[in-house]
């Protein structure tokens, strides 16, 4: 009785506290790690003592089939780190089989839930009113504008707020929908269509192909399948690289500015062909993670039980 008394004050002391502190309970502590590793002992013969001794090492931990740290707890978020969050899918592309399926089942694993509008987006007004019960607003675009003047106004107005933006586009003609948003939030267009299809590293020695280093997003990615044929971004001083191509073409960037941040993408294709290569479904899981924005919106997003699975952690360590 008396140890459940002290754990009940103790998270009522924490939870005074922990909206300074929820992104460390939402976030795996291998955040922004790519190359992840791990201790361990190994035994080694010491010739001084001629005998054998054990002694600590750090050695990379195992990794899957494409060479990624293996297992959910090397994504960005833990799982079910954002149970009740909703995310909002305006998902106008569904040809060639296209359901949203296995990018639904990665983000139930962080909690999220996904509600979609199909092949056509809804009113401005029943678009706000999904938005307003959802924690961002991903667009998946299809070969011609299907959103307006007061859809933009909604989604402006949703972004201004702090909700995270991830758009989708693809080769060309499948950008319409992405660029008419782009342009309008933060000034930014794809272009093009570029043959893809591989898998890309991580970006070394300053070479524009690959998997930026050391972003919450690409948090336990080494290695990421690019898409089939994809769209290039267009260069913005406001837009950080995060994926380039195998052409050398810049494939994904996010925008992070004024409490805001938004994820612009030229290759959809990857969220339904060739899932199962590099990457993809911790990718999905990582963007999602990182747009909620906890950072800036705090426990309002984070599920309480991890909050207090967090706390009671904290304590019984101590």
């Amino acid at each position: 009785m008396k140890t459940s008394k002290l754990i009940i004050a103790g998270l009522a002391l924490s939870f005074s506290v922990i909206s300074n502190s929820s992104f460390a309970q939402a976030y795996n502590k291998c955040a922004s790690q790519n190359v992840i590793t791990e201790s361990a002992e190994e035994v080694y013969y010491d010739p001084v003592s001629q005998s054998q001794q054990i002694r600590t090492v750090q050695r990379e931990v195992s990794s899957d089939s494409y060479g990624n740290a293996e297992g959910n707890q090397y994504d960005l978020a833990v799982d079910g780190a954002f149970e009740g969050q909703t995310i909002a899918v305006l998902h106008l592309y569904t040809g060639e089989g296209f359901d949203f399926e296995l990018p639904t089942n990665a983000l139930k694993e962080k909690g999220f839930s996904v509600y979609r509008w199909i092949n056509r987006p809804p009113s401005a007004e029943v678009l706000k009113e999904g938005l307003d019960k959802a924690c961002q607003l991903w667009i998946v675009s299809s070969s011609t504008q299907m959103l307006n003047k007061d859809h933009l106004k909604v989604i402006k107005e949703f972004f201004d707020a702090g909700k995270g933006v991830y758009i989708w586009g693809d080769n060309q003609p499948y950008y319409a929908d992405a660029n008419y948003v782009a342009k309008a939030l933060i000034g930014v267009e794809m272009t093009g269509n570029t043959m893809g299809n591989k898998v890309v590293d991580l970006m070394m020695g300053g070479k524009k192909v690959g998997v930026m280093p050391n972003h919450l997003i690409t948090t336990g990615l080494q290695h990421l399948y690019e898409g089939v044929t994809i769209a290039t971004l267009s260069d913005h001083k406001d837009l950080e690289p995060l994926v380039y191509g195998s052409a050398g073409n810049l494939v994904t960037a996010v925008y992070e500015k004024d409490g805001k941040r938004l994820i612009l993408d030229g290759g959809f294709t990857r969220l339904y062909i060739n899932w199962d290569t590099a990457g993809t479904g911790r990718y999905v899981k990582n963007a999602a993670a990182w747009l909620v924005n906890v950072e800036k919106f705090g426990d309002d997003v984070v599920s309480n039980a991890v909050l207090e699975e967090s706390v009671i952690e904290e304590i019984l360590e101590e």
